[in-house]
C-alpha cells in the first residue's frame, strides 16, 4: 500500500499544481458543528462573472475528475469544487449520510463564500448532490449538469434485478465497497471493476488499463472507508421515485451509452421524470468514467449548454447583452 500512497500523493502534487495555475487557490471552512468543508476557489472572485460549482462522484477528491476541464471554463466562470463529504479534506462528526445533508453542506460553504447564486454540474454521486441541490435551493441554482447521476432509481431496482446489470443487491454493494477500501479484490473483482467504470472501445490497451490503474488506486487509497460505505447504503435505502422531487431548472442529462453502474434507462427515466426543462444527450461508447474516457467530448456538451445556449450569450450575440 506504500506504492499506492505514493501514487496518490504525487498525483494530488501534480493536480494541485494545475489547479493553482488556473486561478484557483485551497480554502477550508468551518461550518460548525463538526463539519469542515474544504473547496477550490477562484483567487479573486469577479461579480462580473457567473459562478460554476462542480461537484465530484465517488473518488479521492475534486481533483481527480475535474482537472481536465478546469482551464477551459475559468475564463468565463468563477470556478468552485469542493471535496464532498468524507472526500479529499471535507469531513463531519455528524450523523447524516444523506446526499440531501451533502447538498446542505455545500450550499453552506458557498454562503460562506458570499456566493448567492450559481451553475452546477455533478458527476455520478456528485450528481444526487446537485439535484438535492436544485430541489432545495430552487431560487440559488441556475442551470443543472447531471452526468451519469442515477438519481431515479429506486431499492427495488437492486432488490428485484431490475435496470442494475452489476450490483443486484444492498448485500453485494456493501461486501463490494468492503472489498476495494481493504484492498482484497479478486480477479473477479477488477473485472467486474472495469467493466462498470470503463467501456474501453476504440482505445488502446494501454489507455484502458491506465484508465483502471487510476481508478483503482483512487479508490482503494483513501480515508473515511466506513464513512463512504455508510454513503454508498444510505443512498439505496428506501430509495422511491414518488419521494423524488421535481427540478424545474434547465437541465442537461448526460450519459454514457454503455454505463453499467447506472445504466442508460435511468436517463431516459429521469429526463421523462423531470420533462420539457430537461434534454438528454447520450456520449457513444463509453462506459460511466465520462472525464476520463471523452473529455473533450464531455467539455463540448458542457459548454454547448453552459456558455453557448445560455441566455445572456444569446442577448450578447444579438447586441442586447451588458
Amino acid at each position: 500500500m506504500a506504492k499506492c500512497f505514493s501514487f496518490t500523493a504525487t498525483q494530488d502534487s501534480c493536480y494541485r499544481y494545475s489547479f493553482t495555475r488556473a486561478g484557483l487557490k485551497s480554502s477550508t471552512t468551518d461550518l460548525g458543528d463538526g463539519t469542515i468543508m474544504h473547496c477550490w476557489i477562484p483567487k479573486k472572485h469577479n461579480p462580473s462573472k457567473r459562478t460554476l460549482l462542480l461537484i465530484h462522484g465517488f473518488g479521492a477528491n475534486a481533483m481527480w475528475q475535474f482537472n481536465g476541464i478546469i482551464p477551459q471554463f475559468m475564463p468565463k466562470f468563477n470556478v468552485y469544487v469542493p471535496d464532498l463529504l468524507f472526500f479529499g479534506e471535507s469531513y463531519t462528526s455528524r450523523a447524516e449520510r444523506s446526499e440531501s445533508f451533502q447538498a446542505q453542506c455545500v450550499m453552506s460553504l458557498m454562503e460562506a463564500q458570499n456566493v448567492t447564486k450559481m451553475d452546477v454540474f455533478g458527476l455520478s454521486y456528485g450528481g444526487f448532490v446537485a439535484y438535492s441541490m436544485a430541489a432545495q435551493f430552487r431560487e440559488r441554482v441556475g442551470r443543472v449538469v447531471l452526468g451519469c447521476a442515477g438519481v431515479c432509481f429506486e431499492e427495488k431496482d437492486i432488490d428485484e434485478g431490475g435496470v442494475f446489470k452489476v450490483v443486484t443487491s444492498i448485500e453485494e454493494a456493501a461486501e463490494i465497497s468492503s472489498r476495494v477500501f481493504n484492498d482484497r479484490g479478486s480477479d473477479s473483482f477488477l473485472s467486474l471493476s472495469v467493466g462498470a467504470q470503463f467501456h474501453c472501445a476504440g482505445q488502446s490497451s494501454y489507455q484502458c488499463s491506465l484508465s483502471l490503474h487510476l481508478f483503482l488506486m483512487r479508490v482503494m487509497c483513501t480515508e473515511f472507508r466506513q464513512e463512504k460505505e455508510e454513503l454508498i447504503q444510505t443512498l439505496h435505502k428506501n430509495r422511491k421515485m414518488s419521494d423524488l422531487p421535481k427540478i424545474t431548472q434547465p437541465t442537461l442529462i448526460i450519459w454514457g451509452e454503455h454505463d453499467q453502474v447506472f445504466p442508460l434507462e435511468l436517463a431516459h427515466r429521469l429526463k421523462r421524470h423531470i420533462g420539457d426543462n430537461a434534454e438528454l444527450v447520450v456520449i457513444k461508447n463509453v462506459g460511466h468514467a465520462l472525464n476520463v474516457e471523452k473529455p473533450k467530448e464531455l467539455y463540448k456538451h458542457l459548454k454547448s449548454f453552459f456558455i453557448d445556449n445560455h441566455p445572456s450569450s444569446k442577448q450578447a450575440s444579438h447586441g442586447n447583452g451588458p
